[in-house]
């Protein structure tokens, strides 16, 4: 049975506004009049005329007979003491949204639910979730003492469907002072003294059915569904209809949570925050273990994991680890997570609960190497793991590998790219030998002897010393890349051996008869150190 919670937040507007001025005020300024419930407090919104009226009041506000939507000129009128200030629909927006990630302590799947008039509030489906926290009435007294805890007045109830919810929470009534809780076998008895705008439906439908006499949900179930979706004007029958089939559980309703559920999740709450990093760190390998079971059974592995902490002050803290293949090795998880540094999870007054989440999935596929191969392949694996540990405590920026680029030219042959999850290759074939390192900038070479036109220097002096060649290959051509600038011109790279066993790659920059004539205005060609060859 489905068990969705609806979060009824009761002047979310003021609420978020009350707890931005709380963090704005300095300790030894004198408290905001607005933050004084006893006085009457609303905030101003212009309507599509430019007009100023109000689009959230407090309950002081409240209870002196202003109304949502009443003019500001006349609120002023009747309470000429009324505090006033600019509503920020756009903040409201984004501290829901928050809220609804600080609501994932509960469930994996929360959903904001952004109805107008004062009726904002957040779904919650926690199926299948509710006995981790000592039953379903103990869950919503949790939800409820935390919002409260936090400021934020709340309404709460559980329901097989998301409409049945929204109606408990904002009409319904508990026994006892607790929160409503419906199930399948008598929600539709629940509803049916609950006033038809519990249906979530538009007010010109409102409107028309208080015209009809149906007043009370129970009114509308004798009626034929046919005949009552004719009633109405333009499509309000059929969304009159339709709301009463999703709260009844005749039509579905889908929820979009604000951050998917993660596929492969591993969960623990406690019932006293936990405070230090010994127990985060003693925690972490049932964490762990819990979500490798499950990427064995589906024959997964992790490629990205998330550790949160859920906080006590509402907030969460976080710390990431990427992997270059995918595993689940517990065992493998953990020295990452060490490597990254737990220190830099920010506790604050302690967790509630910590989550461990694998982000990126990818198949596992067992494969049988050749005996040949068998040290390549444990040598590949031992490299894997040592950029994995790297990359974790030094960064991705950190840890590079070079990866071929569009470009013949060698400065311009490869760029550095983050090692992780990059295959280390060899000298890739066909391109002759390179050194290790370059020279950046290329080095010049003095007094250079060689056959004209493309023979290969016999003698040298680089960095003031001169070298006798005794060995040479080349030349390997290399042609300009002549859109890149103007005064491009070919290269000839040479690899050479001096007498003492030193070995070089040089180049001349320049040919002679085709890029030089010997002409007064003309460039020589010129000899340059590009590298040491190993």
């Amino acid at each position: 049975m489905r068990r969705i919670v609806s979060v009824w937040l009761i002047d979310w507007p003021i609420s978020v506004r009350r707890r931005s001025l709380e963090r704005a005020r300095r300790p030894a300024s004198p408290p905001e009049p607005a933050d004084d419930p006893r006085n009457p407090f609303a905030l101003i919104l212009k309507n599509n005329r430019g007009a100023a009226v109000i689009h959230a009041l407090n309950p002081a506000a409240r209870r002196a007979g202003l109304r949502r939507g009443q003019a500001q000129a006349d609120a002023r009128a009747m309470i000429p003491h009324l505090l006033c200030q600019p509503a920020d629909p756009d903040a409201d927006a984004r501290a829901l949204k928050a809220l609804a990630c600080w609501a994932e302590r509960w469930s994996p799947s929360v959903s904001v639910d952004p109805s107008e008039g004062g009726l904002e509030g957040l779904f919650l489906d926690v199926t299948g979730a509710a006995h981790l926290f000592g039953g379903e009435a103990a869950l919503l007294r949790q939800i409820r003492d935390r919002l409260a805890e936090a400021g934020v007045p709340a309404g709460v109830a559980m329901a097989p469907t998301p409409g049945a919810a929204w109606a408990l929470a904002r009409w319904g009534e508990g026994e006892e002072g607790r929160a409503p809780i419906a199930t399948e076998d008598d929600v539709r008895a629940r509803l049916a003294s609950l006033p038809v705008e519990a249906l979530r439906i538009a007010d010109r439908t409102l409107a028309q059915a208080r015209r009809f006499g149906l007043k009370r949900i129970g009114d509308l179930y004798p009626m034929p569904r046919a005949g009552l979706a004719r009633r109405f004007r333009a499509d309000g029958g059929v969304d009159l209809v339709r709301r009463l089939d999703q709260a009844l559980g005749y039509a579905g309703e889908a929820l979009i949570p604000v951050r998917p559920p993660a596929r492969y999740r591993a969960w623990e709450a406690w019932a006293e925050p936990l405070g230090d990093l010994e127990g985060v760190e003693a925690r972490l390998p049932e964490l762990a273990a819990d979500l490798a079971g499950p990427l064995e059974r589906d024959g997964q592995g992790a490629r990205a994991l998330t550790l949160t902490g859920f906080r006590s002050d509402g907030r969460t803290t976080a710390l990431s680890v990427r992997m270059g293949r995918p595993g689940r090795d517990a065992g493998v998880w953990l020295r990452l997570f060490r490597e990254a540094g737990l220190g830099r999870l920010e506790l604050g007054f302690g967790l509630d609960a910590l989550m461990l989440t694998a982000d990126v999935v990818e198949p596992m596929a067992a494969c049988q190497a050749t005996l040949e191969a068998e040290a390549g392949a444990r040598q590949a694996e031992s490299l894997a793991a040592l950029i994995d540990r790297l990359t974790a405590r030094l960064g991705e920026d950190r840890v590079l590998t070079p990866a071929p680029a569009d470009s013949w030219i060698p400065e311009r042959a490869e760029h550095l790219r983050p090692a992780l999850g990059r295959r280390v290759e060899g000298d890739p074939g066909g391109l002759g030998r390179r050194p290790i390192l370059l020279l950046d900038p290329p080095e010049p070479i003095r007094d250079p002897l060689f056959d004209l036109p493309d023979g290969a220097p016999a003698r040298f002096t680089w960095r003031r010393a001169s070298r006798r060649v005794t060995r040479a290959e080349g030349p390997e051509r290399l042609s300009p890349e002549w859109w890149r600038t103007a005064r491009a011109r070919t290269r000839d790279y040479y690899c050479l051996e001096d007498a003492e066993g030193g070995r070089y790659w040089v180049f001349r920059e320049g040919l002679y008869g085709r890029e030089y004539a010997g002409g007064p205005d003309e460039r020589a060609p010129t000899w340059w150190m590009h590298g040491v060859l190993a």
